[in-house]
């Protein structure tokens, strides 16, 4: 029986078991770490692990990355131990933090400017709507996306724990280790900053910030600090209750200690604090979790996409033009270095999802742990057939010009007999991603090409060849077709290499000059699978379009 009920079921077979115990996929790796951790006290009754958020902008696709990622590695850890120990995933929200600047990509800065240094729960939300903070309504915005995902997890706000008291016995405990704490957090620190450091940060009594000041006096036993407010007036506060908070680096090992976390994954920019993290939470007497440590995605510049500028991708944005699980599979590739998170790696990642499941059933037991599309959908993979790449659809979608996808589908039909958008609504969601894709991000980009005097010889003769061709052929002779024609040219001759029957092969060239004549753009498709979606007729027509000079009319 299942020690987690409200979870999916898994196939766990001692095959799959064995394999899971040598899987290289990289939740495999960090699964057994946790199991490690208990090898001599058995295991908890529930192993938590945790995610950390920060609200001080909405979220972007790194936020949900790693809920995504600690979920395959839960989902994992469920296997490595035959689904018999309970879990729980908390993704915490730091909402209580002060807002230390106005982010960049809300509707009127100016009117949070006098909200600077105030927790982000009492921080105006600048959004409009029923939230009653923009700590509240960013908290919402990552709990919708997570929902319509389908995560199980638990959401804590750090508002609420510290002010509900959850955190109380934590805090009296961070106070009588205040010499610990500060005996770890003072060689970090420049002298300047070691003269007024506190781990401790009070909520003033009067403006409601969050004050960053040095203590006169703590108070262990009444469980009291003594400090200097911003007007210089002495004020005593109980650490309970809400009346304080701790400084980021302290707050992280209190938080692993008082809920004896035993996972969680933080990025990069984390990496040379982790030490401090570890060492506090067990100087308050917790044992720090397991750590997976990820690198950061980037904008289009190169630089790291950060909540408050709104660089890069955020969710629903992603959401627009692919499926979500294209964007799991982005999560799950490659955590360790550091990707560019754009929309030009939407196409690639879509079509890669795809192929990664259509080969999941051919694979064996050690085969398909190793398929990211097993973490993706947590060892539950649904039936998928995809006939038709989604590269395919866009230059498709740019050939025949659609503007809805039943205009897709009077190709696709006749290509693949049998596939009705019924049939295969995965195909048909991916149609209407296509023609969005298309319109946004690749027509506004598109350069066709006037094909010089040796490329309209080799077209007029492709043409001829198209024109000759059975309507019915499929890709693969369409594709010899083409490269016969390729190969009456020297200009495409492959130097270093020569095709199965010894006749000269042929180089991308060939293939690049139709794709930036025909389709406007450097690369494509296989060019004989395309004409086949197509259609031969309507291939010979788009070549005689671009010699008699109208596609490069009509698009330049």
């Amino acid at each position: 029986m299942s020690a987690n009920p409200a979870l999916p079921e898994l196939d766990i077979t001692p095959a799959a078991v064995e394999a899971a115990k040598v899987s290289k996929a990289w939740p495999f790796e960090e699964a057994r770490k946790i199991t490690k951790r208990f090898e001599k006290t058995g295991f908890p009754e529930t192993v938590l692990f945790e995610t950390g958020y920060g609200p001080s902008g909405l979220p972007h696709i790194g936020t949900f990355g790693e809920v995504a990622r600690t979920t395959m590695v839960r989902t994992a850890f469920r296997l490595l131990t035959e689904d018999k120990v309970a879990t729980k995933l908390i993704c915490f929200s730091d909402d209580m933090d002060g807002m230390r600047k106005v982010p960049d990509n809300v509707p009127d800065t100016k009117a949070l400017e006098p909200y600077l240094h105030m927790p982000l729960t009492a921080v105006p939300n600048p959004f409009g709507g029923d939230y009653e903070s923009f700590g509240h309504h960013n908290n919402a915005m990552l709990r919708r996306f997570l929902d319509k995902f389908g995560f199980d997890y638990e959401f804590a706000s750090s508002t609420e724990y510290y002010k509900s008291g959850k955190f109380d016995d934590a805090l009296m405990n961070a106070l009588k280790n205040y010499d610990k704490i500060m005996s770890i957090m003072l060689p970090t620190l420049g002298e300047e900053r070691q003269a007024t450091y506190s781990p401790f940060l009070p909520i003033s009594p009067k403006s409601g910030r969050v004050l960053y000041v040095p203590m006169k006096s703590i108070d262990a036993e009444a469980g009291t600090i003594t400090f200097d407010d911003e007007e210089g007036e002495e004020i005593t506060l109980s650490v309970k209750g809400g009346n304080v908070k701790l400084q980021w680096k302290p707050d992280f090992g209190m938080r692993w200690a008082a809920l004896d976390v035993h996972f969680e994954m933080y990025g990069k920019d984390h990496a040379a604090n982790s030490i401090i993290y570890d060492r506090i939470c067990n100087a308050l007497g917790g044992k720090a979790p397991e750590h997976f440590i990820y690198e950061l995605f980037l904008d289009d510049q190169g630089q790291k996409i950060s909540k408050s500028k709104g660089n890069g991708l955020t969710i629903d944005e992603w959401l627009t033009y692919a499926p979500t699980e294209s964007l799991a599979l982005y999560m799950y590739q490659k955590p360790r270095t550091a990707k560019r998170l754009f929309f030009d790696v939407i196409p690639k990642a879509v079509d890669e999802y795809f192929s990664f499941a259509s080969a999941f059933e051919r694979q064996d037991e050690a085969g398909k742990l190793n398929n990211p599309v097993w973490h993706i959908h947590s060892g539950n993979l649904p039936k998928i057939d995809m006939p038709v790449p989604f590269s395919m659809l866009l230059n498709l979608v740019s050939a025949s010009n659609a503007s809805n996808r039943d205009v897709l589908w009077g190709f696709i039909s006749p290509y693949a007999p049998g596939v009705t958008a019924e049939t295969h609504p995965k195909l048909d969601e991916l149609a209407d991603f296509a023609i969005r894709y298309f319109n946004d991000f690749v027509k506004p980009t598109k350069q066709f090409s006037k094909p010089d005097v040796e490329e309209r010889a080799a077209l007029v003769e492709l043409q001829q060849v198209f024109e000759t061709l059975a309507e019915d052929a499929d890709g693969a002779t369409i594709q010899d077709a083409v490269l016969r024609v390729g190969r009456k040219y020297e200009r495409y001759h492959d130097p270093k290499k020569t095709a199965p029957d010894g006749s000269p092969a042929v180089t991308g060239e060939w293939f690049n000059a139709l794709y930036r004549i025909l389709l406007g753009q450097e690369r494509g498709p296989r060019f004989g699978s395309f004409a086949a979606l197509y259609g031969v007729k309507e291939t010979a027509a788009l070549i005689a379009s671009a010699l008699d000079g109208s596609l490069y009319a009509e698009h330049n």
